[in-house]
């Protein structure tokens, strides 16, 4: 647990007397925010940000420097001294200073050989070698408003950065911040494992947000929306009735006990269709349903009907499940359509 102050005695007084271990600190960096919204010069900035520091370390206090907007400030100018100086108090006090490199407007770049302070390795790198920042000390803040959030807090990792921070399903300010979800699978996909961390509470967890929270995820959210490995398409359709691994990038029901979907609409065809059956009540390989089973006929004649009368919606799962009770009753056992 940490607070988050802005660098005043007020706010520092707070701190001390809630007892707290470690505080965030606001250290505005651009100057849109030394000049315009605190109405400083760069040297009353830095001394105003320093001080404060300096007074949580000689309270035992852990400080976590907030470099906000450091995507849009003067890295040599401002940035690198800030950070050398609070690595000095860090050596004077013994006590790890961390530094969090905001990019507050989400305007961070991730690739290499660009300019400085846009450049995620740059920032990164220059953190490191010019200021002496331990990777330990160092994490990415994010935002979203260029939709570049996620590849440039991977970036940041990739840099020597050691922390990220997210939010559940990204959400946040404006376009949000850094989803939590996402980088698991980031951490997976540069690590090779997943260590012990169990992926399907991420669906738990998306599901009491909805029941309980009333915040619905957006459908197309990767990973926990409720379309997010949804086909529509009859071709993607044929290819997931063949393979699940066709079209899909990974084992979403092992995963995140999410199963594969196929929506069913004018488009799908009998592959759709079996594919939507097989998905829906998880039939094993032995009782799956093929495209050419006749069974599935009297299914498609309804839709085809339903779509020459002007339907244009998809056709809905409960819709769906009644059609095949009727045409194909036996589908299941007693105690598996009692579950379903």
């Amino acid at each position: 647990m940490t607070s988050w102050i802005r660098a005043n005695k007020e706010d520092f007084k707070l701190v001390k007397e809630m007892g707290i271990k470690e505080t965030g600190i606001l250290m505005s960096c651009s100057d849109y925010h030394i000049f315009h919204k605190l109405n400083m010069t760069r040297r009353e900035a830095m001394q105003t940000y320093l001080s404060i520091a300096e007074a949580a370390l000689e309270n035992g206090i852990t400080p976590r420097c907030h470099f906000e907007d450091i995507t849009r400030a003067d890295f040599f100018g401002f940035v690198a001294p800030l950070a050398k100086n609070l690595m000095g108090l860090s050596d004077k006090y013994k006590i790890p200073v961390k530094i969090r490199a905001c990019d507050t407007l989400g305007v961070g770049i991730p690739h290499v050989g660009v300019e400085l302070p846009r450049s995620v390795p740059a920032l990164i790198h220059g953190l490191r070698y010019y200021c002496d920042v331990p990777s330990s000390s160092i994490e990415w803040h994010g935002h979203n408003d260029f939709n570049s959030v996620v590849v440039n807090s991977t970036t940041s990792w990739l840099f020597g950065g050691s922390s990220v921070n997210s939010t559940l399903f990204g959400i946040g300010e404006r376009t949000g911040n850094c989803p939590l979800e996402a980088m698991v699978f980031e951490y997976a996909q540069i690590k090779g494992t997943t260590k012990n961390m169990d992926l399907k509470i991420i669906s738990d967890i998306a599901d009491y947000f909805g029941r309980e929270l009333n915040y619905i995820v957006p459908a197309r959210t990767p990973f926990v929306g409720s379309e997010f490995n949804v086909t529509r398409a009859g071709i993607h359709a044929d290819g997931m009735l063949k393979n699940k691994e066709i079209y899909n990038s990974f084992d979403t029901e092992k995963i995140l006990g999410r199963p594969p979907i196929v929506a069913v609409n004018s488009y799908s065809g009998l592959a759709g269709i079996a594919a939507w059956i097989n998905g829906y009540f998880k039939l094993s390989d032995i009782k799956k349903i093929d495209k050419n089973d006749q069974r599935i006929l009297p299914i498609k004649k309804w839709m085809d009907e339903e779509y020459a009368n002007g339907r244009t919606s998809n056709i809905g799962n409960d819709e769906l499940k009644e059609l095949v009770f009727k045409f194909i009753p036996n589908i299941l056992g007693k105690e598996e359509t009692k579950a379903i």
